[in-house]
């Protein structure tokens, strides 16, 4: 590889600490990379092979247009959200003197993985003019504060027990000046956005980990980071496409980021939603095809849904199916679930497994215990939607969902190598 993937897997994650800058950051880099940015609200498309992406909200859609008609898709998706806790429309409030943020539990947090950290807040604030602003307050502005061990004796006993609406809300100051704090925070993210407070019409902020990435470990072989789930796959499906070269000519490959997987992807720029078909119909119109080709050509199709896998934690490993125990540092996990939460058949299996002997990746398998209910991807949704086959795969960590999660420095580059492959010929 012409980069060093980790270390460009950091500057990507540690750029982008809400979904609209992960989208914002997707599409920088594509855009540096020579893909040009199309209107989903223009009546046709004029696509001369080469790159394009079209995007709406924090979902990033990326392809290339090659020299022939496409009969088939090589997909991948992944998504731009991760769990995180998200202001309310009226965050500001004051408790015993304290300045408080009102918020809301986005996706599967690990809930105590947010106390007692720097936060900084993210996102966009809009105007009343239709006009929006991203934001980043990068520096220590709030924190949610743990009870002292003194008034929770039983806590090391009973463990951390946090009720989401009382015990979430981070302190941001003291509000001893006698000022309104919903004055106070307005005239913040009027002053960070550029937007005078009386023209703020509404915001979509987040708060985030102040922490950037960093490699740890003795040796450097572990990469500690936030939002590794699922921004390593959306970096690793990034540099995937710009990296696919010419391939087969008659393959047609796309990037779809989306947003919304972690709380189920059922809106306009999820998964579950209709955008990608639309955008994969629009390429096909605008080839030539008609809408038996382009049916055929998804009958033709595969998706590798790309989305961090769980890996065998040392101090727990007995929450591990005995034979299905993916490890860090040896390679990209396939994701098998009999109930369709991951959308992986034997058959698309087998043909991701000769993917990745060509490629020469090695490859782990990931079963969720028995006992022990299984997550989801955007995999079921996008099979369903669209007849496509898909397969879920991804790279192991610890720790997900969690603030600060944990993964494998030698993991990512084969991540790419794998999904570059994918996008160059036909598996």
């Amino acid at each position: 590889m012409t980069i060093d993937a980790v270390a460009d897997l950091c500057r990507f994650i540690d750029a982008s600490p809400s979904p609209m800058h992960a989208a914002d950051a997707l599409c920088a880099d594509l855009t540096a990379a020579g893909f040009q940015r199309l209107d989903l609200a223009a009546p046709s498309w004029d696509l001369a092979a080469g790159r394009y992406l079209v995007r709406r909200g924090a979902t990033v859609i990326a392809f290339i247009r090659r020299r022939d008609a496409p009969r088939r898709f090589h997909l991948i998706g992944a998504h731009t959200d991760s769990p995180h806790l998200r202001l309310r429309a009226r965050p500001a409030y004051e408790a015993e003197k304290h300045r408080m943020l009102a918020v809301e539990v986005y996706g599967g947090a690990l809930w105590n993985s947010w106390l007692d950290r720097d936060l900084g807040i993210a996102g966009t604030v809009h105007a009343l003019d239709g006009a929006e602003k991203r934001v980043r307050i990068h520096r220590p502005i709030a924190r949610v504060a743990q009870l002292a061990i003194h008034l929770d004796r039983k806590v090391n006993d009973d463990g951390v027990k946090l009720n989401p609406q009382l015990h979430l809300a981070p302190l941001w100051g003291l509000a001893r000046d006698g000022r309104d704090c919903g004055e106070a925070f307005l005239d913040l993210i009027a002053r960070e956005s550029g937007i005078a407070a009386r023209d703020i019409a509404g915001h979509d902020l987040s708060l985030y980990d102040l922490t950037a990435c960093a490699r740890g470990g003795a040796d450097g072989d572990l990469l500690f980071a936030p939002r590794l789930d699922n921004l390593a796959s959306c970096h690793a499906g990034m540099r995937a496409l710009i990296g696919a070269g010419d391939g087969d000519a008659r393959a047609l490959p796309v990037l779809a980021c989306f947003d919304h997987e972690e709380v189920g992807s059922a809106s306009d720029t999820g998964a579950d939603g209709a955008l990608l078909g639309v955008v994969l119909e629009r390429i096909a119109i605008a080839s030539g095809l008609d809408r038996a080709a382009y049916l055929a050509a998804l009958a033709d199709s595969l998706m590798l849904s790309v989305d961090m896998a769980h890996a065998v934690h040392p101090n727990y490993a007995d929450r591990h199916e005995p034979r299905h125990k993916p490890r860090l540092g040896e390679g990209p996990v396939i994701k098998s679930n009999a109930n369709q939460r991951y959308a992986t058949t034997a058959a698309g299996a087998a043909r991701v497994r000769a993917l990745a002997k060509r490629a020469d990746v090695p490859l782990q398998d990931f079963a969720a215990r028995g006992d022990i209910g299984c997550g989801s991807t955007i995999g079921p949704a996008a099979a369903a939607n669209l007849g496509v086959s898909v397969v879920d795969l991804g790279n192991p960590m610890l720790s997900m969902h969690s603030a600060r999660e944990c993964a494998a420095v030698a993991d990512h580059a084969p991540y790419i190598a794998l999904l570059t492959r994918h996008l160059g010929e036909r598996a």
